[in-house]
């Protein structure tokens, strides 16, 4: 653990260092996600990049940036909470997939019971329209059985659906067609067993399907190994027959694809994705991995990203995974710059969230005032690893706060030195239009403008969520 705290800070000393005179503003390091950055998955969309990885609870949060430096400090926004207790934990593996103008959030959940691992099903949601923020509804579950890894691809035309279920004491990759993107409209069939030794580590497993398609050609690349060890890596097919939904269809590469580079500190990596730059010229992935040997299967793995190129028969050369902390070229095509601090404006003023007066004192109001730039109307939201963040006020250095803790509606909110509680923590839970409702770790409740009001100086309290424009934010990078 001491390891991963200073590797950890290291890295995020040379984030910070992102947009110094020194350093070329498109530069990131990794990891991209140091908090839940397990099985991470990247979409590129209308000029951000958004991230989702597993949560381990109930929710599915989303990240949003224009860069991905930002992504680092970027606030998690949570899209979806388990709505049912057959399905309401324990989420893995959450991926956002764009067709026919919509979002589909294709997940794994289970119950909330001790052993939930036998619980797990593969699950998928739907948006309202074209923001991969949502709001979302629930459309399915995918099929009757354990399945894990849940992805969907197009395929000479057709979609068809991918994931890992467990037969014979192996986890094997399987594959089935779609009608839609929320309705298996045939039988699973599998379609990659691990057969050699390198997929067989601590125990045979091919799980984490991903379709990576170029120039005509139709890849699979896969997790292999157990997850829980350091030679947890990447493996490959090819599509070389017609038949997608066979195994014979599929010429599996005799070695790994992407594996631990030990001299760099990195092991297991994998459960991946893949993105393209912003302007359309370069490969990405993105994928977890650990900074010791004797790390495992949970909730210390980082979320990581790299470019990656291709070999002249046309097949990818993912490289060679790269240290935590090293400073790389961030996507062609980015903006210039790295935000990591937001403003907080009403939905229904348009005003902005601030600390009165911009006074230092602990205790000093919270209030909405015309937008201005000051850094008293500049937050950091700092994610504290548990789907919460704090917000820390630039100019004060000190955090939203609620008033003696309580849970009372109209108690106010204000600003006071990190105390580390949750009546200082807060989600950012999405509405619609790209709005959040700010909630209270402690009491529920969310961040409120008193009475509605429009006028500057009106205070910022706590309030039973009822679902108005009133209690709705936007979080605007600057």
């Amino acid at each position: 653990m001491a390891r991963r705290l200073l590797t950890l800070l290291a890295a995020l000393l040379l984030a910070l260092a992102v947009g110094q005179p020194s350093a070329s503003a498109a530069s990131f390091a990794n990891p991209v996600k140091a908090q839940k950055g397990a099985d991470p998955w990247i979409s590129y969309h209308d000029g951000n990049y958004y991230l989702v990885s597993t949560s381990w609870t109930d929710v599915i949060t989303v990240r949003r940036s224009a860069t991905l430096a930002g992504l680092a400090t970027a606030p998690s926004v949570q899209v979806w909470q388990g709505d049912a207790a057959s399905r309401c934990c324990n989420i893995w593996a959450p991926e956002m997939h764009y067709l026919n103008g919509r979002w589909y959030l294709y997940y794994v959940a289970g119950q909330n019971v001790a052993d939930y691992n036998p619980t797990q099903r593969s699950h998928v949601l739907e948006s309202a329209g074209s923001d991969p923020l949502g709001p979302y509804t629930y459309k399915g579950q995918l099929n009757s059985a354990w399945m894990l890894d849940p992805t969907v691809a197009t395929i000479n035309g057709r979609l068809y659906l991918f994931g890992s279920t467990s037969s014979g004491g192996t986890q094997n990759i399987v594959a089935a067609p779609m009608s839609n993107p929320y309705t298996v409209s045939g039988a699973f069939s599998t379609v990659s067993t691990p057969t050699y030794a390198w997929e067989k580590s601590g125990h045979p497993v091919n799980e984490g399907p991903e379709i990576l398609q170029r120039g005509g050609k139709t890849f699979l690349s896969y997790s292999a190994s157990g997850c829980w060890t350091p030679d947890y890596k990447l493996g490959r097919l090819t599509l070389t027959g017609s038949d997608p939904l066979s195994a014979s269809s599929w010429t599996k590469k005799s070695t790994p694809d992407f594996q631990r580079n030990d001299a760099a500190g990195v092991y297991g990596p994998g459960h991946h994705g893949f993105f393209t730059s912003p302007d359309g010229t370069e490969s990405w992935i993105v994928y977890h991995a650990n900074d010791s040997a004797s790390d495992g299967c949970d909730n210390g793995r980082t979320a990581r990203a790299q470019k990656f190129t291709w070999n002249a028969d046309g097949t990818p050369n993912l490289g060679t995974p790269v240290a935590l902390g090293a400073s790389l070229a961030g996507p062609s095509g980015e903006p210039s710059g790295v935000q990591r601090t937001y403003t907080l404006t009403n939905r229904n003023s348009g005003k902005c969230l601030e600390v009165a007066g911009g006074s230092t004192a602990d205790g000093a109001n919270v209030q909405q005032y015309t937008c201005n730039g000051g850094s008293h109307q500049r937050w950091r939201l700092e994610d504290q690893g548990d789907d919460t963040s704090r917000l820390l006020n630039v100019a004060t250095g000190k955090v939203l706060d609620t008033a003696d803790c309580s849970a009372s509606d109209g108690a106010s909110l204000r600003q006071w030195p990190w105390l580390n509680n949750t009546c200082q923590r807060f989600r950012f839970v999405a509405t619609d239009g790209g709005h959040v409702r700010i909630v209270n770790q402690a009491s529920g409740k969310v961040a409120d403008v008193a009475n509605c009001s429009t006028a500057d100086a009106a205070d910022i309290r706590q309030w039973t969520w009822l679902n108005n424009p009133c209690q709705q934010w936007k979080l605007n990078p600057t």
